[in-house]
């Protein structure tokens, strides 16, 4: 794996036209990051989707919502720490609000209280604080079971982990058990919430890796900036997934064909 991130560090071209189209299309590890989209998008298909199918199924929509709530409550910290790294304060101080909060008002985080009192929800992490100061992506990466990254991503996170509060308590209390417990139930929400979006996506894409990898770079473009450039992209193409952190449709629909028989959801 470091011989190949290794291979894939070149050097950026002098001319400006080379330069645009090295920025738009440099993937130096495509072939790798081929073989393990198709291994992720077989993991979706045959246990991720499924699962997120029965989660939405059995449990009500109410408790979802209160689930995705305290997951994304939990992240909190982490982003006070980078936006303060960013010299983000009204972005530190917004976040520690919701905090407060939500964590006093809201039974710990499974009421958005916060939001309903118009305080702003943000989300920053040690990738986008390497980006603002400085510090080159390098390669696009696909992670087994985890997704799109480049390599500044996927050391910010893999930093970010280790040293949120509420992970390093489930891995020091429940080692690597409850470490996975955590991470498959932040994946199911996140599937389960974008279960028609990713569906639709795959779909109506000639070349879904190619959008995926379109579609990330985008959306990490607009996190590092904190939606500060322009409206729209420079493809003319619409947002599509954040892979890091979304607004999720809690009630979109099952497509057709998949969709439960009637009184077998109890939302």
């Amino acid at each position: 794996m470091a011989a190949m991130l290794l291979g894939g560090c070149t050097a950026r071209p002098t001319d400006p036209d080379e330069l645009a189209y090295y920025l738009e299309n440099r993937d130096p590890m495509e072939p790798y990051n081929r073989a393990i989209f198709g291994f992720n998008e077989v993991a979706d298909k045959v246990v991720l989707r499924p699962l997120a199918a029965g989660y939405r199924t059995v449990v009500p929509s109410g408790i979802r919502i209160g689930i995705h709530n305290f997951i994304t409550h939990l992240k909190s910290p982490i982003t006070i720490l980078n936006a303060l790294l960013q010299g983000e304060g009204v972005r530190a101080r917004d976040t520690f609000g919701r905090f407060l909060t939500n964590t006093i008002l809201g039974m710990g985080g499974f009421i958005d209280v916060a939001s309903d009192a118009g305080i702003p929800q943000h989300f920053e992490d040690l990738g986008q604080t390497l980006a603002v100061w400085g510090v080159e992506p390098g390669p696009y990466l696909v992670m087994p079971l985890m997704g799109p990254a480049d390599f500044r991503h996927w050391i910010g996170y893999s930093i970010d982990s280790f040293i949120a509060p509420p992970g390093y308590y489930i891995r020091t209390e429940y080692g690597l058990k409850g470490t996975g417990i955590s991470s498959t139930l932040t994946a199911v929400d996140w599937r389960s919430n974008n279960f028609k979006t990713v569906d639709e996506l795959r779909n109506s894409s000639l070349d879904f890796y190619a959008t995926v990898r379109s579609a990330y770079r985008q959306r990490r473009a607009h996190a590092i900036r904190n939606g500060r450039e322009p409206e729209g992209n420079s493809e003319g193409m619409p947002d599509m997934i954040d892979f890091d952190d979304m607004d999720m449709d809690m009630d979109s629909e099952f497509p057709p064909e998949e969709a439960p028989k009637e009184g077998q959801l109890n939302e």
